[in-house]
């Protein structure tokens, strides 16, 4: 454990029992007691993670996606979960261009992909856990049932979106609008979606006695049970309002939802300092971390001060490489060759790694891997024109509304550790309040990470039924002589894989403790195409909180960045739990004022 000689907001919290870190205090506590309970790591995060979809619903839900990755003691390997459901079968470009569209729109139905965050905690909770069922959803069932603390950024959200529920979603008016906005600090119930896990649970338990087979009954009954034909009922008729002006109908089906189920797969991992990183495969955005790491290997960071314009520079620059990769050569391996291992390799890493300069780049770069022409989808290539349109789009989770009015968007995450070396960290998202309507009887929306797709044909990343998108979500584990040694990540979209680079440059490369990581100030880059609807771009931007000083911001002005200061304490959200010297570790992150790290 290293010495903390600096002042941080928590400290960092040490033990030998358990540890929980996320981004809300409920759902750590809701962990640490599921650890008490003689649960193991991977209980003690299903039953976290319903928790979030709870009371965090602007930021998550049941239909959304959940990528996990973790280390199992008893195969003694890491794996990832493939949290993020598939494109409808009836999800073509053909089909978006009958209805004129060029982009796929960040709210309403036609950006619904299949639910995929209950059926993977399932897995993970069947596969790797140890507890029953119920031992997991009743914490759930209990906050949606008896109610819970509304959050202000909740309430904010709800205020935002609430002409929208009015006027055009009336089932999400009926939940969250019943009684007025509800206020910050109140209590909250939302007894529809409360009432479905206690029917699943019933469910679940009269299939009988067996742990697996009451956890594949649950699933069944969210898959191919009541949930989804109340889901496929409402999508035959329904007819919603969403971002681009017009009502549409949606894509997904019935028969999308029962042929779908989460996988396991083996992470993606590249070595730094003694450390074995993993993260999701390309139908992720998490090899762009390990690409930044085979950057800023070569690049002189060891000599640089943490927190300096020459250091932040050159993070900066090289995430703007590993970004436009993305853009270019990722999305699901399954239906697309992706050339991953060309991407990761030295000898790429050491030709792009000339390109960093001393001044910041204007351009989307791609580069050539194996020697390959790289492509970009049409909205990537307009914003790079001098014609462009140089403006953020609305973040995550998207609404239909400004970014001014709904604020920096965002989702959720956390990390658990537990006594017998189990480890795990997962970024539930998706299935926003504000992004889709609530679906009659259940309590909850579908997602919308259908609009990461690219209706420009031929890439990875293109829409096609079956697809995965490729998303933002993007937990990261570290390993340190095959044993697991660090699990974290943040919500933040297209920001994950830059805020959580620059804690771990912190932490493992200038020695800072998890709370110092995570309380140093924060940056990002809007450089590259935006995930979410609009697909907008801001070449040469550099948002930075305040508190790296006017000195580092001129420095970082006079590279040729487009600096937007921000709040002191306003980016990213990172959380992390860590193994070492026979102790666990936790931090979590100050900023939004509700994220928390509990253990013993």
């Amino acid at each position: 454990m290293t010495a903390s000689p600096q002042f941080t907001t928590r400290p960092e919290l040490t033990g030998t029992f358990g540890m929980v870190a996320s981004t809300h205090w409920l759902a750590s506590a809701t962990g640490i007691a599921v650890l008490e309970q003689g649960g193991n790591a991977f209980d003690a995060a299903v039953a976290a993670g319903l928790v979030l979809q709870v009371v965090e619903p602007h930021l998550n839900g049941p239909a959304g996606e959940v990528p996990v990755i973790g280390f199992d003691t008893g195969s003694g390997q890491p794996f990832v979960l493939d949290g993020q459901g598939t494109a409808p079968a009836r999800a073509t470009p053909a089909a978006f261009a009958a209805l004129d569209l060029d982009l796929v729109p960040g709210t309403g139905l036609l950006a619904a992909c299949v639910p995929a965050a209950f059926g993977t905690w399932m897995l993970l909770l069947e596969r790797y856990g140890t507890l029953p069922l119920r031992a997991v959803m009743e914490y759930a069932i209990g906050y949606a049932e008896h109610g819970y603390p509304m959050l202000a950024t909740a309430s904010a959200a709800i205020a935002a979106v609430a002409g929208t529920f009015r006027e055009h979603w009336p089932g999400s008016a009926e939940v969250y609008l019943a009684g007025g906005v509800p206020q910050p600090g109140s209590r909250f119930t939302n007894r529809r979606l409360a009432a479905v896990y206690q029917r699943i649970l019933a469910e679940a338990e009269h299939a009988g006695s067996g742990r697996e087979r009451q956890i594949e009954a649950a699933r069944r009954a969210f898959y191919a049970g009541f949930v989804a034909e109340a889901i496929a009922g409402y999508l035959a008729s329904a007819d919603v309002m969403d971002v681009t002006g017009s009502r549409h109908r949606g894509l997904l089906t019935g028969d999308d939802l029962a042929g779908w189920r989460a996988g396991v797969e083996a992470p993606v991992t590249a070595e730094f300092r003694g450390l074995t990183v993993c993260k999701t495969g390309p139908w992720g955005q998490g090899p762009v971390f390990l690409q930044q790491l085979g950057l800023l290997d070569g690049l002189g960071i060891d000599d640089a001060e943490p927190g300096s314009a020459a250091l932040i520079h050159t993070v900066t620059e090289a995430a703007k490489l590993a970004f436009a990769d993305r853009e270019a050569w990722y999305g699901d391996p399954r239906q697309s060759e992706v050339p991953l291992a060309a991407l990761l390799s030295a000898e790429y890493a050491a030709a792009r790694r000339g390109l960093v300069g001393e001044v910041a780049s204007a351009q989307l770069r791609p580069g050539s891997p194996d020697g390959r022409t790289p492509r970009l989808p049409d909205f990537a290539v307009r914003a790079f024109e001098p014609a462009g349109p140089g403006q953020a789009g609305l973040g995550e989770p998207t609404a239909g509304v400004s970014a001014a009015e709904l604020g920096p968007g965002d989702t959720c995450h956390l990390d658990v550790a537990d006594q017998f070396g189990n480890m795990v960290s997962a970024t539930p998202s998706g299935g926003w309040l504000q992004s889709s309507p609530v679906i009659p009887g259940l309590g909850f929306c579908l997602g919308t990470r259908a609009q990461m797709f690219t209706l420009t044909p031929g890439l990875a990343s293109s829409l096609a039924p079956g697809r995965r998108p490729r998303t933002t979500l993007s937990p990261g584990l570290a390993l340190r002589d095959g044993e697991p040694y660090l699990a974290f990540g943040t919500p933040g979209g297209d920001q994950q894989d830059q805020w959580s680079l620059a804690f771990f440059l912190n932490h493992v490369v200038y020695g800072m403790n998890l709370q110092e990581a995570i309380d140093a100030p924060a940056f990002h880059t809007d450089h590259f195409p935006s995930s979410f609807y609009p697909r907008a771009s801001v070449p040469r931007s550099l948002a930075i909180e305040s508190r790296v000083g006017t000195d580092v911001v001129a420095a970082l002005r006079a590279h040729g960045h487009d600096v937007s200061v921000r709040p002191p304490w306003s980016l990213g959200r990172m959380s992390a739990v860590a193994r070492s010297g026979g102790f666990l570790l936790a931090a979590a992150n100050p900023r939004g004022m509700q994220g928390y790290a509990v253990g013993r």
